[in-house]
């Protein structure tokens, strides 16, 4: 008996040292034990959807100006700028007109910047994994360009994976209280755009909208990130404090990438706008001018809808609602950012979008 005990004791022994070898095996390579793992991801993926959340809800008013001046009627104006529409929305609508499709769009925005931003930061990885393997430098970093495809890659598969929100979103931001026929919310415009328009109508736009995001989402990322690199770096300006940029600084390094990526990528949102208000036999006396000289919506693709557009109302029609946009997209991409950042401090989620 004693024997067998001895035998028992060794046995459990050996398991537990070949087990710490194994998981000390694991930790040389740098892998997580798939507990953490799953809980790293949901935290990254809560930080995102945070960061997207805040951000969006603190423009709102400017996110359904940009929108309504996109599409309205050339032929009857009834936003002549940023601060008139504003205010005609406050005196026709209220408090709550000014955040009408918030809702949507938050619903929208929180998984879609979630995604974005862990999609991102695996891609990152991947992409400085193969670097490394090509160059055979094992102390490379990702360059500028390399983080621009980092970023495109995060933002097709995050706009891709959320369209048919931002599909309905545009719709329900656009309907005012004079609209033939009112969506009444989320769920309703949905059923009904899939009734009696078909699926695809909830990818109406969708081209454009890779496209733009191309250039849109991986600027932000590639921009913000040099520009973080390049100051703690070589500190021109004496912004680095212990090793880290103040919350002013990680600020104007978002605002200056949202500004580059949106003024470049901003014509394909214009474009995607137009083309997702297709179908809506019942759109909004925006888009249809009230019934005086209606606007035909009908485009047979993006190529169609960016000549129409050019023909019909100029070249300058491709930048309608930019100022709105320029004024929404400078606190919202910083605070995303900065919101990401400091949420994954919080939670305590090691890897940084910047590593």
């Amino acid at each position: 008996m004693a024997s067998e005990d001895v035998k028992r004791t060794e046995s459990a022994a050996v398991s537990t040292i070949v087990n710490l070898a194994e998981e000390a095996k694991l930790a040389r390579e740098g892998v997580k034990a798939p507990s953490y793992a799953v809980l790293s991801i949901c935290k990254s993926l809560f930080a995102g959807g945070v960061a997207g959340g805040v951000s969006r809800t603190a423009v709102a008013p400017l996110e359904r100006m940009k929108i309504l001046l996109q599409v309205q009627n050339p032929h009857n104006i009834k936003y002549s700028g940023t601060v008139q529409g504003l205010k005609y929305i406050w005196r026709t609508e209220g408090l709550r007109g000014l955040f009408k499709g918030n809702g949507t769009n938050c619903a929208r925005i929180v998984p879609n910047s979630a995604v974005k931003f862990f999609s991102y930061e695996q891609a990152s990885k991947g992409i400085l994994y193969m670097y490394r393997q090509q160059t055979g430098n094992e102390n490379a970093q990702l360059t500028p360009v390399l983080r621009l495809g980092a970023g495109a890659t995060a933002g097709i598969i995050a706009m891709s994976a959320t369209y048919p929100m931002d599909m309905v979103r545009g719709r329900l931001t656009v309907q005012t209280a004079n609209s033939p026929y009112q969506y009444r919310g989320i769920a309703h415009a949905l059923s009904t755009v899939l009734r009696e328009e078909g699926p695809r109508a909830l990818y109406r736009g969708w081209l454009p909208s890779v496209i733009g995001v191309v250039p849109y989402v991986g600027l932000n990322f590639a921009v913000y990130e040099s520009l973080k690199d390049w100051l703690v770096k070589d500190n021109p300006f004496g912004l680095v404090e212990n090793n880290e940029l103040t919350i002013v600084t990680r600020l104007t390094c978002g605002a200056v990438a949202g500004t580059v990526g949106q003024t470049i990528a901003y014509p394909l949102d214009v474009i995607r706008r137009r083309m997702q208000m297709v179908g809506w036999k019942d759109a909004s006396s925006v888009v249809t001018g009230e019934g005086r000289s209606k606007a035909s919506l009908e485009y047979t693709g993006m190529v169609d809808a960016f000549r129409k557009t050019v023909r019909h109302e100029g070249f300058g029609a491709l930048y309608k609602g930019l100022v709105p946009n320029s004024v929404k997209v400078v606190p919202s991409i910083a605070i995303a950012f900065v919101t990401y950042e400091m949420v994954k401090d919080v939670l305590g989620v090691e890897f940084r979008i910047s590593d």
